[in-house]
């Protein structure tokens, strides 16, 4: 499900602006975006591996890895937030669309604005208060309470990293809907 109709998505996947400062700006995180995925893939491919590799270990050789476990979940955090921007620029989150064939189109222009508001506020506190616990991890030098003890402000920053980038991502989409003419 998306978060508007089909025919809408091929408008919105294209930088939409007539702005240079907004069009460049879509542009540069279009890159960062793919860049990200690339990234996201290769982590997702490694926390497979990872994960393998302590199954095998834990069954051939009877020994216990202490490391593998958080590993994986850091490398899934990083994937899972860091993507959130590009899913968005695709409009790929979860949506209902229930509402599309029954609103006329400026009323469905006027939903998707209100969406993406009510998205951009609930993104931008996750993302305030991520970054508070990033540097509260930083600062005091909190540690997992496992064996390998990895900081804990690495998954605090990939988090407030991706909500970050998703909260440009979701002003740019305001900012591009409020400048385009309602369609009839």
């Amino acid at each position: 499900m998306m978060h508007g109709s089909v025919e809408d998505q091929r408008e919105l996947v294209a930088p939409a602006s007539s702005n240079p400062l907004i069009a460049g700006v879509e542009r540069a995180l279009a890159v960062c975006n793919r860049v990200i995925v690339v990234l996201a893939s290769a982590a997702l491919i490694l926390a497979c591996l990872i994960l393998s590799y302590s199954v095998l270990t834990r069954s051939i050789f009877h020994s216990a890895t202490y490391w593998q476990d958080e590993a994986a979940v850091f490398l899934l955090v990083g994937a899972t937030f860091m993507t959130a921007a590009f899913v968005q620029s695709q409009r790929g989150h979860i949506g209902i669309e229930a509402f599309v064939g029954i609103l006329s189109p400026t009323a469905n222009r006027i939903r998707l604005i209100l969406v993406d508001v009510a998205s951009l506020a609930f993104c931008a506190f996750f993302s305030w208060k991520s970054w508070t616990l990033a540097h509260e991890a930083w600062m005091d030098g909190q540690v997992s309470n496992s064996m390998w003890s990895p900081p804990l402000a690495i998954p605090y920053v990939l988090m407030a990293a991706g909500m970050t980038l998703l909260c440009v991502q979701i002003l740019l989409q305001i900012i591009t809907s409020l400048g385009k003419a309602p369609r009839s």
